[in-house]
């Protein structure tokens, strides 16, 4: 059982906080240093406690896209390997459509160049040919063994060159601008300040 004499004397504070300095003690009647006596219908502001801004809404959160860093050997094999997987895809689902192929390189292309890390965004245009090759083993004609699918492939390099000169355009585009923007930043960087 509790008793309340013996507990340590109460002085208008709860545990945990500190007491009230001099100032506040005294009330808004006081003219102290700081301050004169306010007329009697005004109140003394409220302050509010500092509270931590928030993160970003979730909303915003939601909207991020990934952003990811590939070296120059990653984004070879993710495009690659993207590319190929869209081209068995292409075979199962459409029947080997060029032309869904080629379209879909464009955009594989344009992840690839922006993904890429900025010391190694020279590599980009030369991986993304590469993976469209890669990409079409699944999708060219593949009659006659061996050399029917080497053949093949050759044709369907022939006739979806303008797929391949397309992507490696957007790649090279894309690597270009990142490239002027990183010098440009680099440039402005190092100039001394002016006075």
């Amino acid at each position: 059982m509790e008793q309340h004499g013996s507990g340590p004397p109460h002085n208008g504070t709860r545990r945990g906080t500190s007491p009230l300095p001099p100032q506040a003690k005294r009330g808004g009647s006081g003219g102290g240093a700081g301050g004169g006596a306010r007329p009697a219908g005004q109140r003394r502001p409220a302050t509010r406690p500092a509270t931590r801004q928030p993160g970003p809404p979730p909303v915003e959160k939601a909207r991020r896209l990934p952003n990811p860093r590939l070296t120059g050997l990653g984004s070879g094999l993710f495009c690659g390997a993207l590319m190929f997987a869209l081209g068995c895809l292409d075979q199962l689902l459409f029947g080997a459509s060029l032309t869904l192929y080629g379209v879909l390189f464009l955009p594989v292309c344009l992840l690839t160049a922006v993904w890429v890390r900025k010391s190694d965004l020279a590599t980009t245009p030369v991986v993304v040919p590469i993976a469209f090759a890669a990409g079409l083993l699944p999708v060219a004609d593949s009659s006659g063994g061996l050399l029917g699918r080497l053949m093949g492939l050759v044709t369907a390099l022939a006739t979806q060159a303008g797929w391949l000169y397309g992507g490696t355009l957007v790649a090279g585009l894309i690597v270009t601008a990142r490239k002027a923007a990183l010098m440009r930043r680099q440039r402005t960087g190092r100039r001394p300040p002016r006075y």
